[in-house]
């Protein structure tokens, strides 16, 4: 990079924390940066923002980078993206094109502390009673909660989070079953799961699903209606991993029809949700805006590291390089 104070835009900033979760000072004099606090999704749109910079931070897969983005951006040197791996930057394009591509490490376990926030207060319906006593509902309890001792929790997926999530659950005295088009007898007992061998055989079972699958060509729409209907009427679909593992339509059909007892969601097809979007207004549906990643913990780590990458990037020592 030349002398020249450099450009840099930070993307994606809900919170506008990104600039006070790290030490930006090793780039004063060297640079100048622009933070944007919303997404956009119309191509032509995001090249009149980013055009003009030379490094664009990304927070994780926000904002997608796909090649015809990249052929678009003549002046980007450099992704700085937050997270291990982001599957919405074309990285081995931009290796092609000359464009550096470096990620981060994270902190704590924030997914899986949101995976049970998440399980408990769609469960027990905390959003729903928390807005009927806000709103001055005369009725003082309007819902039955479901008891977690001896009912069981389907995980589809058993990594590292499936398995640690199971951990929590047997703190819960509840059984853990677990599928995954992968996953043998023999890692399902490593991972403390009880196997089943079929993904009928899990939805049929399970008092409370839990979805802990990368999203993949392979895995897109893994969760169709007919899974869906397969499950109790009194049980609860939770999914923190991607939207797209689920057919979206499916599911707001299920929950319309009251085929199941409820959902927690985290993540969804498009992000952010559009306003007009039907999951908003659903009953028994217990929303957050993809938050399980957040944590003021992880934030420090990925904008910490991010600053370091910037630096090791302009000295000519690129690293931890996707």
């Amino acid at each position: 990079m030349s002398s020249q104070a450099v450009q840099i835009a930070i993307l994606d900033d809900y919170q506008g924390v990104a600039l006070t979760s790290a030490d930006w000072s090793p780039l004063n004099g060297r640079a100048t940066i622009d933070v944007f606090q919303d997404t956009l999704h119309d191509e032509d749109s995001l090249v009149q923002r980013l055009k003009k910079y030379d490094i664009i931070c990304a927070m994780r897969e926000r904002t997608k980078f796909p090649r015809t983005l990249l052929d678009r951006l003549p002046n980007l040197r450099l992704i700085a993206t937050t997270g291990p791996v982001n599957r919405g930057i074309d990285t081995g394009y931009a290796r092609e094109k000359g464009i550096a591509v470096s990620g981060t490490g994270g902190s704590g376990n924030a997914t899986l502390e949101h995976i049970w926030a998440l399980i408990l207060a769609t469960v027990r319906f905390i959003t729903l009673e928390d807005a009927n006593v806000k709103n001055g509902n005369p009725q003082w309890q309007t819902t039955m909660p479901l008891g977690l001792a001896g009912r069981t929790l389907g995980l589809v997926g058993v990594g590292r989070l499936g398995s640690q999530t199971a951990k929590i659950a047997k703190a819960f005295n509840m059984r853990v079953i677990g599928w995954s088009p992968h996953l043998t007898p023999e890692r399902a007992e490593a991972a403390g799961v009880e196997y089943v061998a079929t993904k009928d055989e899990l939805f049929k079972e399970s008092d409370v699903i839990s979805l802990q699958l990368v999203l993949s060509e392979t895995t897109k729409h893994i969760i169709t209606k007919s899974d869906l209907l397969l499950m109790k009427r009194t049980a609860f679909f939770i999914n923190t991993s991607r939207g797209p593992l689920v057919e979206e339509n499916a599911l707001l059909e299920v929950l319309e029809e009251e085929k199941i007892a409820g959902a927690g969601l985290d993540v969804f097809d498009i992000e952010p949700l559009p306003l007009d979007h039907p999951l908003r207004k659903a009953k028994r549906v217990t929303l957050s805006p993809h938050t399980g990643y957040l944590a003021d913990t992880n934030y420090a780590v990925f904008w910490g590291q991010t600053v370091e990458n910037i630096v090791s990037f302009l000295e000519g020592n690129p690293k931890r390089l996707l």
